[in-house]
C-alpha cells in the first residue's frame, strides 16, 4: 500500500524533522517510491554483506553473490531479486540481511535497529506497505543518532551515518542537498496523486515515475485507465477515478 498522511505523520513524529528533509532522503534512496511495478519492495542485494554474513563461505563458488568487494549491481531491478533468491538458496537468513529494503533502503541486518523483531518480520512488513517501510527508516535514523543531522540538514554527517564511510564515492552528500533544493523549488509530493501513480504503475499504466505531481505522463496514464474503465476523462484526479484505481488494484491482487 502507498504512503498516506498517517504514515508520513508517524515517521515525522519519530524523527522530529520537517517533511522536506525526510522527502530529500527518500528521493535519493528510491526516487521516492518503495515498490517496484510488480508490487515487490525495492531492494538492493549487497554481495559483500552476504560474504561477511556467511564468513566468506561462498566466495569461491558464487563470487557474483558472495564477494569481499561491493558491486555486481545490475541495471533495471528484477535482477536484484534473482540475486537475492540465489543467495537465499544458500542461506536464507544471511541473504535477507544482505539486502536493503523499501523506500528508505534499510539493510536487513539493521532490522532490530529499525524496530522489527528480526529480518523476517521486517521483510514481511516491507512487503505490506510503504507506511511500514517509512516507519522502519525513521526508527533506524533515530537509533543511529542521525535525527539531529537530518533536522539540521547536516548532509555530510547524515550521509556518513546513513550510507556508510564510502558515501563520498557516490556523492551522496551532494545528492541529498540537491534533492532538498529541488523540493524547495517544486514543493512536496501530493500523497493522493502519488498513491494514484503507484496504482497506475501496478496496473500497467506507466505514469513515468511516482513523484506525487500531476504531470503530462501521469495524466496520460490516468486517461488511458479512465478510457478502459469507461470513466469520463478528466484533467485532474477526481474521486471516481481514485476509487476505481483502488478497486482495480485490490481486484488484481487476487485472494
Amino acid at each position: 500500500m502507498p504512503l498516506d498522511s498517517l504514515g508520513v505523520a508517524n515517521a515525522l513524529r519519530i524523527i522530529g524533522a520537517e517533511a522536506l528533509r525526510m522527502w530529500a532522503v527518500l528521493g535519493v534512496e528510491t526516487c521516492g517510491c518503495g515498490f517496484r511495478p510488480d508490487r515487490r519492495p525495492k531492494i538492493l542485494f549487497e554481495r559483500h554483506i552476504f560474504s561477511r554474513e556467511t564468513h566468506a563461505r561462498w566466495d569461491g563458488s558464487h563470487p557474483d553473490i558472495s564477494n569481499a568487494s561491493p558491486g555486481g549491481y545490475e541495471r533495471g531491478g528484477p535482477d536484484q531479486y534473482a540475486r537475492l533468491q540465489k543467495a537465499m538458496a544458500l542461506d536464507r537468513h544471511a541473504a535477507l540481511r544482505s539486502a536493503s529494503w523499501g523506500v528508505g533502503q534499510v539493510m536487513g541486518f539493521n532490522a532490530t535497529a529499525a524496530g522489527f523483531a528480526d529480518v523476517e518480520r521486517m521483510v514481511e512488513a516491507m512487503a505490506q506497505s510503504e507506511n511500514a517501510q517509512l516507519e522502519g527508516m525513521a526508527r533506524f535514523i533515530v537509533h543511529k543518532g542521525l535525527d539531529d543531522s537530518l533536522r539540521d540538514a547536516d548532509w555530510k554527517r547524515f550521509a556518513q551515518g546513513y550510507n556508510g564511510k564510502d558515501y563520498w564515492k557516490r556523492g551522496y552528500e551532494r545528492l541529498l542537498a540537491d534533492e532538498q533544493e529541488r523540493l524547495e523549488r517544486n514543493g512536496l509530493p501530493d500523497l493522493r496523486v502519488r498513491a494514484a501513480q503507484e496504482y497506475l504503475t501496478f496496473l500497467g499504466f506507466d505514469p513515468r515515475g511516482v513523484d506525487g505531481r500531476m504531470g503530462d505522463y501521469t495524466r496520460a496514464a490516468m486517461n488511458r485507465f479512465q478510457y478502459e474503465h469507461e470513466i469520463a476523462a478528466t484533467a485532474d484526479l477526481d474521486a471516481a477515478t481514485y476509487e476505481a484505481l483502488q478497486v482495480a488494484v485490490r481486484a488484481s491482487a487476487g485472494p
